[in-house]
């Protein structure tokens, strides 16, 4: 068994933010554990290890409880959050392929 992965102070206030966040919507739509990990499609020990912010869970299953629930990602409106991420995708098309490592210059001082 690997050893566990550490995750920094500011991923576990933001996993921990999250999770608080679609525990509130989700109490505050009445719906319970059960209900909203059926919903989700995932378990219920997954779901409560998202409400209480544990940062190993997939982003992908903590954004889809946030979407169910109502908590908004990103921004209020949900268009503005899809062209924001056209662009960056577009930005993201101008960069280089592939970062390679800059040569080192040799250091002729003896």
């Amino acid at each position: 068994m690997g050893r566990k992965r550490e995750y920094s102070e500011t991923v576990r206030h933001a996993a921990g933010l999250l999770g608080a966040q679609i525990r509130q919507a989700r109490i505050q739509r009445d719906w319970t554990v059960r209900h909203l990990a059926e919903r989700a499609g995932i378990s219920k020990d997954t779901l409560l290890k998202v409400e209480h912010g544990d940062p190993s869970v997939a982003l992908g299953t903590a954004f889809d409880l946030a979407v169910l629930v109502g908590v908004p990602l990103f921004f209020d409106d949900r268009r503005r959050l899809a062209s924001e991420a056209a662009r960056a995708q577009e930005r993201a098309t101008l960069l280089a392929r592939r970062v390679r490592p800059q040569a080192v210059e040799p250091d002729y001082d003896f």
